[in-house]
């Protein structure tokens, strides 16, 4: 009798999710049936969020960032389902979707990705917007576009957070808004971008000197109004008016994960052995910004791509009795963008800003965006862009 072929759930189409099912699709199958790789998301659309930034400032368009997935996967044999997860049966590998039948599979990866937690101040989750998602850049578009069209002087904007998704939020604003932006940075550490290079946090600082952006340091949120902001500093609380409050801070698993017996870390992780899979849980894989090995490695597409490797790697070798191999993560460096046509870029011995540093940025954004047919449509219009618009 033929044998059966395995079936292989991701469950989430972010980096981690689609990498490891466009690895899989590229892996030999040769002593057995090629598995059913089954990747499952609620949006119908990838998103490259390093570049979520430039969409605030028209630098680049929605289908450049967030390509549908039937194009992505588009004869890579990987089927790709839109569906809402509502519960995993860990034991069986099941997985419950909204309005679908079950999906009970061989081998099941986890990279749901995380949320942005909005319940850490009073206030925050009626009137901050985090930015995160496709949906809370086009939230924080048409805010920005009402404030743009009314008559007020000045726009300003609160931006919790001096991370990097702080940091290059408050460069892209200001360079939108110009003279009316009045943008300021609210971090409760002693200063912005802690993790980062020496290099970097110099050159972002410059950047927010230049744009005049004010930093609070050392400063915490009590509580987001309407159109007010309450920090606390030293042991006293002030209350400013603002017209958009930002919220960058912390990553939280999806409640999804909350009822399930996985063992987890001291910060709420789910637990991983070397080779990516769920302590006492094998053949369930996570990867991500809910998962931890235990090593201290940042919450960034980066790691999630390659965690992916190794993942599709091991899931490989799992249903083709070959050894596994434990994940080893290799900083390549860090980039940020610093507004239209600035970025930062240090790694490999290099160290770069400015107008160069912005190339090579999206150059190497270029070669990470997924699937070469994107790629190529990507590459020519930003070669093509600047063409059109010096002769029209």
């Amino acid at each position: 009798m033929n044998e059966q072929p395995k079936r292989i759930c991701i469950l989430g189409g972010g980096f981690g999710g689609l990498y490891t099912a466009l690895g899989l699709s590229k892996l030999p199958w040769d002593n057995a049936p090629k598995p059913e790789i089954v990747l499952i998301d609620k949006s119908d659309r990838f998103l490259f969020s390093p570049l979520l930034y430039e969409l605030l400032t028209g630098e680049l368009q929605t289908w450049e960032i967030a390509p549908p997935f039937e194009e992505l996967l588009a004869d890579t044999g990987v089927h790709f389902l839109q569906a809402k997860i509502t519960g995993i049966d860990a034991q069986n590998k099941q997985v419950q979707l909204e309005n679908r039948p079950d999906i009970t599979c061989d081998r099941l990866v986890i990279a749901l990705g995380g949320t942005t937690p909005l319940n850490l101040v009073p206030g925050a989750k009626e009137h901050a917007i985090p930015f995160r998602t496709l949906e809370d850049a086009y939230r924080l578009q048409e805010k920005l576009r009402f404030l743009e069209e009314s008559d007020r002087d000045k726009i300003r904007i609160a931006i919790v957070g001096g991370g990097y998704s702080g940091v290059e939020l408050a460069c892209k604003l200001a360079d939108r808004l110009g003279e009316r932006g009045r943008l300021r940075i609210v971090e409760r550490g002693e200063d912005i971008l802690e993790t980062a290079s020496e290099f970097n946090r110099q050159a972002a600082k410059k950047s927010l000197e230049e744009r005049e952006i004010w930093l609070d340091l050392e400063t915490t949120v009590e509580a987001i109004g309407a159109d007010s902001l309450s920090l606390l500093h030293k042991g006293q609380v002030d209350t400013i008016a603002t017209e958009i409050v930002l919220w960058t801070v912390g990553t939280k698993a999806l409640s999804l994960l909350d009822s399930l017996p996985f063992p987890r870390s001291d910060s709420n992780r789910l637990k991983l052995t070397p080779t990516l899979q769920i302590e006492t849980y094998e053949g369930i894989f996570a990867l991500g910004d809910i998962a931890t090995t235990g090593e201290k490695i940042p919450a960034t597409a980066q790691t999630a791509i390659q965690q992916a490797d190794y993942c599709a790697w091991n899931i490989w070798a799992s249903l083709s009795d070959r050894p596994l191999l434990p994940f080893r993560y290799n900083s390549l460096g860090e980039m940020m963008t610093l507004g239209i046509d600035n970025a930062t870029l240090t790694g490999l011995g290099i160290k770069l800003d400015g107008t160069l540093a912005y190339l090579a940025r999206r150059l190497v954004y270029l070669y990470r965006l997924p699937a070469l047919k994107h790629q190529l449509a990507v590459g020519f219009n930003w070669i093509s862009q600047p063409l059109i618009e010096f002769l029209s």
